[in-house]
């Protein structure tokens, strides 16, 4: 027991605010904004950016991918682009291995690197990742 609180290792947290709990969109920072959308076309994603756009988007579900120059990206959230990987890896659930096997080899046949082919994991799951042409992680799971 914590004071006045029972079962729990940490108090309460004081909230500041009511910010929704939802993401609503992601975008990628390419070095080349034609491959990277020739690459997603490539696996089915359709957009309706005309091809002289400087960003595309891609509706996914209840949200959107789009795809910007990572220069300018870096520059408008005012943040140092090292270059390297930034600690995230978007992920596409499928309903089956075969489903998930199929994915990966669309990725590599549109030009994706596969870093870790379609395996069972340590959780129980099936998934393999592959890396779009900019070096963007997907887990297919």
């Amino acid at each position: 027991m914590h004071g006045e609180y029972e079962d729990t290792a940490d108090p309460p947290v004081d909230r500041i605010g009511d910010m929704e709990q939802r993401l609503s969109l992601v975008t990628l920072g390419v070095a080349d904004l034609e491959r990277a959308r020739s690459f997603y076309e490539a696996l089915g994603w359709t957009t309706g950016a005309a091809p002289a756009d400087d960003v595309v988007f891609f509706q996914a579900g209840c949200m959107i991918v789009a795809l910007w120059d990572r220069g300018r990206l870096a520059e408008d959230s005012a943040v140092q682009d090292n270059g390297g990987w930034g600690g995230i890896t978007l992920a596409h659930n499928v309903r089956s291995p075969e489903e998930a096997d199929s994915v990966l080899s669309q990725a590599e046949a549109a030009g994706a690197t596969i870093t870790r082919p379609g395996a069972e994991t340590f959780w129980g799951g099936y998934s393999g990742v592959f890396l779009d042409p900019d070096g963007h992680p997907w887990e297919v799971a």
